[in-house]
C-alpha cells in the first residue's frame, strides 16, 4: 500500500470525523478512536529505523507480531511430538506427566522413527530381573581416599543453576524437593542464596570463575570467605566449573534486568550491571594449577568431595589433567562433564551450536582418559546435558558415567513451558526471572511436590529399565549394553563404537588408537597448544 493511499484515507477519515460530530455523536467517538491508530501510522512513515514500517505504516509492524507469535504457533500448533527443539514435545510431556503424578504410559506403539540413523536402545535380557528385588533408590559414594567426608548420592540431581538466572522462588522448590527426594541441588556459579539454604536441601556449591560468595573486591579467590561457607552444614561437595557446555570457553553472563540488589549481595557485584565472568580462573593456568586448587580447597573445607565441570574440548589438555593426576597424586572426587548440547539462560548463538563437545563422546573420552592413566576408580563421573528420562540416563551411565544431573527437565517439573525468553527477565511462568509480579505466580507449596515426584519416577523408570537388561546395579551397565543404528544395514554397540581403553594403557607406552596421535601434545604447566587437537 502506497504512501498516498494513506494519506487519501486519512483526509476520508478526518472528513468522517467532521459529518459524524455534525449527524451522530455516538458515531463521532467510534471514528475518534481510529485517531491514534494514524498517529501510529503517520510516526511509522517518518521514522527513519525500520524500512519497511516507513514503506509501508502500520501494515508493516503485522511482520513483527508474526515473529513474535511463530515459535508458538509452532510448538502447539504445527511441531509433532519428535521434532521439537531445542527439547521435543515428547520429553517435555513425559516431564510433565512425572511431575504431575498422571499416567505416564503411551499407547499404540512408538512415535519414533526406529529405522533412522543414530536411533539407539538398550538390550534387555530374558533373564530380566523383577524390579522389586533391587535398591529402589540406587546411591554412589563420592569421596576418595583424601576425602574426610564422603557424600552419598543419588544417580539424578538438579544440575547448576544460579541465582540470577532462576527466580527465588523457583530456587526455593528445587531444594525442597530435593530435601524431599534426598538429592542434592548444584547452586550454580552465582553463590549460595539465602534460597539456597532455607529449605535445607543438599548443595554441591560451584564456585566459577567470578568466584561468587568467596571473592575479593578485585575479583580473585577469598580463601577465608570460602573456609566459612564451605562449612556451611548443607555444603555436601564442592565443584570448580571450568566451562559450561552453552558456552565452554566463555564466561557465565547475567544480564543487568536480572542483577537486583539481592542478588548483587549475593554475588558481591555493583547491582544493575551486567555480570560476564572471566573465560579462565585467576587463580591457575595448568593442569597442575588445577590440582594445587582442588588440595587447597579440600584443606579449607576440612575434606569434603572436591570436583571439577568442564565441557570437554582440546582431547590433549584432559589427557594432561589425566596425566598430572598420575603424576602428583592429587586427585578429584568427582569431574562433572557438561555436553556442548547443555542449556543456559543466555549464551551466544555460535557457542551454543558449534562450541563443545557432546555430552556422550565428553563422557567416553573422559573415562578412557582416566582408565588409561589408572586413576578412574576413586573419581565419579557426573553426567549434565539433556537428560529427561530414564533412558538418557542409562546412555550416559553406559558410556561411564555414575551420577546424572538435570537442569532443564528440573525447569519443565517446576511448570517451564520452553518459551524461550529465558535471557529477557520475561520467563510467564516465573521460573527464570526477577520480575516480582511473575515470580509470585510460582506457587513454591506445589512446584516442590512436582519436582520430587519427578525425581522419583525417572529414577524408578530408570531402575525398571537396568533390571529388563538383567542387571542389579547401575554400575554394571557398560557399553556393550547400549545398541546404535550407525546406517540402513549396519547396528553397533557403543563398545564398538568407543572401544574401552584397557586400564594403565597410558601409563605403559600402550597407546591406543584414538588418543595416540596427542601424547607429545600434553602440557602439565599450562593449558592451551599451538596445535587445534
Amino acid at each position: 500500500m502506497s504512501r498516498e493511499v494513506y494519506i487519501v484515507l486519512g483526509i476520508v477519515t478526518l472528513l468522517v470525523i467532521v459529518f459524524g460530530a455534525v449527524f451522530s455523536a455516538g458515531f463521532f467517538w467510534l471514528v475518534l478512536l481510529l485517531v491514534p491508530v494514524w498517529l501510529l501510522a503517520l510516526q511509522d512513515s517518518i521514522q527513519e529505523e525500520h524500512t519497511l514500517r516507513r514503506n509501508f505504516p502500520l501494515l508493516g509492524r503485522a511482520r513483527w507480531l508474526a515473529e513474535f507469535l511463530r515459535p508458538f504457533v509452532r510448538q502447539y500448533f504445527i511441531e509433532s511430538d519428535t521434532d521439537g527443539a531445542p527439547i521435543n514435545r515428547m520429553f517435555r510431556s513425559i516431564v510433565y506427566q512425572r511431575a504431575k503424578g498422571d499416567v505416564e504410559t503411551i499407547p499404540y506403539g512408538t512415535r519414533v522413527d526406529v529405522a533412522r540413523e543414530g536411533y539407539e536402545w538398550l538390550g534387555h535380557s530374558l533373564a530380566a530381573r523383577n524390579v522389586d528385588d533391587v535398591n529402589p533408590n540406587p546411591r554412589v559414594t563420592v569421596g576418595g581416599p583424601d576425602c574426610r567426608h564422603p557424600y552419598s548420592a543419588s544417580v539424578l540431581n538438579i544440575s547448576a543453576m544460579s541465582y540470577g538466572s532462576l527466580s527465588s522462588a523457583a530456587l526455593l522448590a528445587l531444594n525442597k524437593g530435593a530435601r524431599a527426594g534426598g538429592f542434592y541441588h548444584n547452586t550454580g556459579e552465582g553463590g549460595i542464596s539465602p534460597y539456597h539454604l532455607e529449605p535445607g536441601g543438599d548443595l554441591v556449591w560451584q564456585i566459577g570463575t567470578g568466584y561468587f560468595g568467596c571473592r575479593t573486591k578485585e575479583g580473585r579467590f577469598d580463601p577465608e570467605l570460602f573456609r566459612e561457607r564451605a562449612a556451611l552444614p548443607n555444603v555436601k561437595m564442592i565443584e570448580i566449573k571450568l566451562s559450561q557446555g552453552a558456552k565452554p570457553g566463555h564466561g557465565g553472563i547475567l544480564p543487568a534486568a536480572k542483577n537486583t540488589a539481592e542478588i548483587a549481595r549475593v554475588r558481591t557485584v555493583p547491582v544493575g550491571t551486567d555480570v560476564i565472568s572471566p573465560s579462565t580462573h585467576p587463580e591457575f593456568s595448568s593442569p597442575q594449577g588445577l590440582l594445587d586448587f582442588v588440595l587447597r580447597l579440600r584443606e579449607l573445607s576440612d575434606g569434603k568431595p572436591i570436583g571439577f565441570k568442564l565441557c570437554v574440548g582440546r582431547r590433549s589438555e584432559l589427557l594432561a589433567i589425566c596425566k598430572a593426576m598420575a603424576d602428583t597424586g592429587i586427585r578429584p572426587d568427582f569431574i562433572t562433564v557438561d555436553g556442548g548440547e547443555g542449556g543456559t539462560g543466555a549464551a551466544p548463538l555460535e557457542y551454543s551450536n558449534s562450541v563443545g563437545m557432546p555430552l556422550r563422546e565428553g563422557i567416553v573420552t573422559l573415562e578412557d582418559c582416566l582408565r588409561g592413566f589408572g586413576v578412574r576408580d576413586t573419581i565419579r563421573i557426573i553426567a549434565a546435558g539433556k537428560i529427561f528420562t530414564s533412558f538418557h540416563m542409562a546412555k550416559n551411565i553406559a558410556a561411564g558415567a555414575d551420577i546424572c544431573n538435570s537442569a532443564r527437565g528440573m525447569m519443565l517439573a517446576l511448570g517451564c513451558v520452553q518459551s524461550l525468553v529465558c535471557h529477557t527477565n520475561h520467563c510467564p511462568t516465573g521460573v527464570a526471572t526477577q520480575d516480582p509480579d511473575l515470580v509470585k505466580g510460582l506457587v513454591i507449596e506445589d512446584k516442590w511436590e512436582r519436582v520430587r515426584r519427578f525425581h522419583a519416577g525417572t529414577v524408578h523408570a530408570f531402575v525398571d529399565l537396568i533390571t529388563s537388561a538383567g542387571l542389579r546395579n547401575p554400575r554394571d551397565l557398560e557399553r556393550s549394553h547400549i545398541f546404535r543404528r550407525c546406517g540402513q544395514d549396519q547396528v553397533k554397540r557403543y563398545d564398538q563404537i568407543y572401544p574401552v581403553v584397557e586400564e594403565g594403557a597410558m601409563l605403559s607406552n600402550n597407546w591406543p588408537e584414538p588418543y595416540a596421535e596427542l601424547e607429545s601434545l600434553m602440557a602439565v604447566d599450562r593449558f592451551g597448544y599451538s596445535m587445534p587437537l
